[in-house]
């Protein structure tokens, strides 16, 4: 019986898939470790239809085929996956708290943090995490940064996620995805104080996470992406918005199709207020870290998403900002051998972060279990 036990508890599992339900992307990816090396065992993506209204019941829909037909074709393993909360969904913020508030952190999120998110501590989901020592004139806080969801919009997107035929084993945030994607390569002892920032340049938001070593210090979640970016082309040029995220397709792929010097002009000067909003923002949150925590103010940030191929964009944001700005690669080190990637257009794959870094907590998920299980082998023998 117990050698059964042991060939049983021995077979081996498909790791959690990662998957990121954006706004314009629904992605997909499933790692394994070999020894020291990470594997993408699987990966697949697909464009969503943005001229339906996210949340109706054909936006839903689409969703939950895209998802079938990513999983079919993809070759993935098992129906496990970490999903992230979308962030019109999740309410972030950071209070300053007095050094002794883990005594009464209970009592905090029913009263203050819930009325500040306008949800009901009872039936609603509030978590947190604590960034560490923030300065406050000549008083040291805690400077914590709270999650806040309201129960019925969880319960929509475990439903979503349900109907596509996955099981969601754990649920997690843009900016916690982000930041475990790069923290890996932050473990040697000098890192350990090392100020990192991280941009994700998305289709409804911009995420900005600062984090000192392994730990997350700073989350802000800006209001302008890639969705106001095209709002605005389609304005300036009187386009419809189909044709106005054509045009700025054309541009992010100017080597293989050519854009005319006098539409690549009105296309930037089109952006240009949205992109001086957005630069002025992480400017903000640059400065904000450097009072909080009187650290010194960044000077590089590692960006990710879609977005960040474009390169008038990236050149203003570098201009406006006055940092090094350095494109992500979240799949650097990585055994690629087992998927299909093309990488011709978009050789850094900044755009696979958040997935990977949900792909990340399946596999420490699975090892979590897999402690356990060599525990339960043991008494077994």
């Amino acid at each position: 019986m117990f050698d059964c036990l042991i060939k049983s508890l021995m077979k081996p599992k498909a790791q959690p898939i990662g998957l990121d339900i954006g706004h314009s992307v629904i992605k997909m990816i499933q790692l394994s470790r070999q020894d020291q090396m990470i594997c993408v065992e699987a990966a697949e993506e697909e464009s969503l239809n943005r001229t339906l209204e996210p949340g109706s019941d054909k936006w839903r829909q689409q969703v939950s085929d895209v998802i079938r037909s990513l999983y079919q074709r993809g070759g993935f393993k098992g129906h496990d996956v970490v999903s992230c909360l979308p962030g019109d969904m999740l309410k972030i913020k950071s209070l300053r708290l007095d050094t002794d508030w883990a005594e009464t952190a209970e009592e905090t999120m029913r009263t203050e943090v819930a009325r500040r998110f306008g949800l009901d501590a009872q039936r609603d989901e509030i978590r947190y995490i604590v960034a560490g020592n923030a300065y406050q004139g000549d008083q040291i806080k805690n400077e914590v940064i709270f999650f806040g969801i309201g129960q019925e919009q969880l319960n929509q997107h475990i439903e979503l996620i349900e109907q596509a035929g996955l099981i969601p084993v754990s649920l997690d945030t843009v900016p916690n995805a982000l930041f475990r994607c790069f923290k890996t390569s932050l473990r040697r002892r000098e890192d350990q104080d090392l100020v990192s920032v991280f941009v994700d340049l998305g289709a409804q938001f911009t995420t900005v996470i600062i984090g000192r070593g392994q730990e997350i210090a700073f989350v802000k979640q800006i209001p302008i992406g890639g969705d106001e970016l095209n709002e605005q082309v389609s304005t300036r040029l009187g386009i419809p918005i189909e044709e106005a995220i054509a045009v700025r397709d054309r541009l992010r792929n100017s080597e293989t199709e050519p854009v005319d010097a006098e539409t690549k002009r009105a296309v930037i000067d089109a952006m240009s207020g949205s992109i001086e909003n957005l630069a002025h923002e992480i400017s903000l949150c640059f400065r904000y870290y450097a009072v909080t925590f009187r650290g010194q103010r960044p000077t590089e940030a590692a960006f990710a998403g879609g977005e960040v191929y474009e390169l008038a964009l990236m050149d203003a944001l570098r201009k406006q900002l006055g940092v090094t700005i350095r494109v992500s690669e979240p799949l650097r080190g990585f055994d690629l051998t087992g998927a299909n990637f093309n990488r011709r257009r978009n050789p850094q794959m900044c755009e696979w972060a958040i997935s990977v870094g949900l792909a990340l907590k399946g596999l420490e998920l699975e090892e979590i279990k897999q402690g356990r299980i060599e525990q339960r082998k043991e008494v077994a023998v």
